[in-house]
């Protein structure tokens, strides 16, 4: 066992078979009976249920029946098309597929040593930040001999059965899984990030240029071992799994099996009026029900491809419930598609590796302010930052940043009524470069990002990020919601991402000797113009350097100008409230850098919190000689700690 993986209800996979296969017994499992409690919560099954053992059904049963293929299987009387829409993308990637069924050779079925079977099963499954493993046995919900729900197209296959029931145990019932997202279950089948594109909001029907990003994302995606599914939102309830007139059903979920961009030759060039087909392969988990439009199966589009184009092309079409669709008519006819990243960590790799960071988290109630964790979202001005907060680094010019929030997963609660996802997101906060403990107070911080607010399990965000530091914060929509939640920050160097947790500098023996500070100012360094030319050009490489006390903040160097935009936050925790904080600019030189001047600051709380515009001087006390340029910032300070 992988030190890794967590036990489901502490179950040890070989200590139960050896114990079954010692008392020549199969296995049933207490934590999961055979019995109506674990099918339904509210209501009683149509028909008498019984549960039947793979051997009772037919004679020779296997695991996997010709390997694994996203075709295996079929949804049954449950509505969770979109957990078979998840296991025919696991199914499309081998390398996922064997997280999720551990050791499957030894899991299979020998017919030579029938007394080494015991009835019991492993999967495993990525449960809130670390993969969980669930054991079950082979007993299966059958109405007149036939598997009621999750069932492969060959009788003697039983992958996809065992596997819904493993899921359907850490749900809590296999009605938990009656409605759900297939974004969620792979997730779940491959720790993946989620992002869930709504293709009404953006130009996706109208826009090529859009629809080309997207397209390039999607096989991007995919190549990279990603995981796609899609679906039509139904407009009322009513609406569900009815069909439209182009024959695709309606909140219904649909794999993705492929994504193609093809060259043509010269003689399709003709039949199709283009230089390039951009084209998307999609199931349906019922196995049966397919677009009608163009390249449905029977479309004059297939009549001017022949059979060995379409093989040359990749537009092959391996069982029913599958088809093509052009990419163009994919984003006018569905409305939502949910992408799942498999994010590349490895350093080994050919493809670009990400640097990943993960937070364990939870947004909890306290009647005292400072620790309270439950403050809501933005539009809770007097409560917002009382939220966990987390702080991370640029260290580049630029990054490209992936941020992933989860909540619990809530489906065990059906059972109480309460298994809604809460709205959830967070926002993203340019801060101060040497920010260390907790904001109190928005004054010279900048919101460069702000997600989507949603009832989902994950809400997703992809920024590029200018160099600096910035918090982010997840909250709830509403405040004083309790649950737990995972967060997960990918970005192309260490971000280094930690929680602030304490409120201000902590009492310290060095702070008896050396004083506790006293003050807490924040500055920040908007502008420079006017600043006396360096080279022949006429320009400058300037930067700033705030000082105080014992303590420095260099900014990022602004290349060949004399009027710079610096936009640098700083923060400070003073103990000698009397010494002025000098803000010194200079230009950057590969031998030596070179003073241009400076401004003191005694930022005390009765000094103007507007913009400034402060005229440089020579080094030397506030009355030294002026000198060229001028410098625009703001501050704020104040004699409570923790007012900022």
């Amino acid at each position: 066992m992988s030190p890794s993986v967590r036990l489901f209800r502490e179950q040890k996979y070989q200590e139960l078979k050896g114990q079954c296969i010692e008392h020549g017994r199969l296995f049933e499992d207490p934590e999961f009976p055979a019995s109506d409690e674990s099918l339904f919560y509210t209501r009683a099954p149509p028909r008498k249920v019984e549960w039947k053992r793979p051997k009772e059904l037919c004679e020779d049963p296997r695991l996997f029946v010709n390997g694994i293929s996203s075709h295996d299987l079929h949804q049954g009387i449950l509505g969770n098309c979109w957990f078979v829409a998840a296991c025919s993308c696991l199914a499309l990637q081998e390398t996922l597929w064997q997280k999720v069924i551990p050791d499957f050779k030894e899991q299979e079925w020998d017919p030579k040593k029938t007394e080494k079977y015991a009835g019991i099963f492993r999967f495993r499954f990525w449960c809130f930040g670390e993969w969980t493993e669930v054991v079950v046995d082979d007993l299966l919900p059958t109405v007149d001999g036939n598997l009621i729900y999750c069932h492969s197209n060959v009788k003697n296959e039983f992958w996809s059965a065992l596997l819904e029931k493993a899921y359907a145990k850490l749900a809590g019932s296999y009605e938990a899984l009656d409605g759900g997202s297939a974004a969620d279950a792979i997730v779940d089948f491959t720790g993946a990030v989620a992002e869930s594109v709504d293709l009404t909001k953006g130009e996706y029907k109208e826009t090529i240029s859009e629809q080309m990003k997207l397209f390039e994302d999607l096989l991007k995606v995919h190549r990279r071992g990603g995981l796609i599914s899609c679906y039509i939102t139904a407009s009322s309830d009513s609406a569900n799994e009815m069909e439209t007139a182009m024959g695709l059903v309606i909140g219904h979920a649909y794999s993705v099996t492929a994504v193609r961009k093809l060259r043509l030759g010269e003689r399709l060039i003709l039949s199709f009026k283009a230089e390039k087909l951009f084209m998307i392969r999609l199931r349906n988990p019922w196995g049966k029900r397919e677009w009608n439009g163009a390249w449905s199966d029977s479309s004059e589009e297939w009549k001017k491809v022949s059979s060995s184009e379409r093989k040359r092309l990749g537009l092959t079409v391996e069982n029913d419930g599958e088809f093509w669709m052009t990419f163009e008519d994919w984003c006018k006819n569905f409305t939502d598609v949910d992408i799942c990243r498999v994010v590349n960590t490895s350093y080994f790799s050919i493809h670009k590796t990400w640097e990943k960071k993960m937070m364990q988290g939870a947004w909890t109630k306290n009647s005292e302010p400072l620790l309270n964790r439950s403050g809501g979202c933005f539009d809770n001005r007097e409560t917002f930052l009382q939220n966990p907060q987390y702080i991370f680094d640029v260290k580049k010019t630029e990054d490209k940043v992936l941020v992933s929030l989860q909540q619990e997963d809530r489906r065990r609660y059906k059972k109480e009524g309460k298994g809604e996802s809460i709205p959830i997101g967070f926002e993203i906060l340019k801060v101060e470069d040497n920010r260390s403990y907790r904001l109190h107070k928005l004054t010279v911080q900048e919101r460069v990002a702000t997600s989507m607010y949603i009832n989902t399990r994950t809400v997703f965000l992809k920024r590029v990020l200018k160099q600096g530091r910035y918090a982010l914060i997840p909250t709830t929509y509403h405040p004083g919601i309790i649950t737990k939640f995972i967060l997960r920050l990918f970005t192309d160097v260490p971000s280094k991402l930690r929680e602030l947790k304490a409120d201000k500098p902590k009492m310290t023996c060095w702070s008896l000797l050396c004083g506790y500070p006293r003050r807490v100012t924040q500055i920040k360094i908007q502008s420079a113009e006017g600043l006396q030319k360096q080279d022949r050009a006429g320009g400058a490489d300037p930067y700033v350097l705030i000082k105080c006390e014992n303590q420095q903040v260099r900014s990022a160097i602004q290349q060949d100008t004399t009027n710079a935009i610096f936009d640098t936050q700083v923060i400070f925790y003073r103990r000698n409230i009397d010494s002025p904080i000098t803000v010194q600019v200079w230009n950057s030189n590969v031998l030596c850098d070179q003073f241009l001047g400076q401004a003191l600051l005694a930022a005390s709380p009765s000094d103007p919190s507007e913009e400034q515009t402060l005229q440089l001087r020579g080094r030397g006390s506030r009355e030294a000689a002026a000198v060229p340029g001028r410098i625009t910032v703001k501050v704020f300070s104040s004699d409570d700690l923790v007012a900022l």
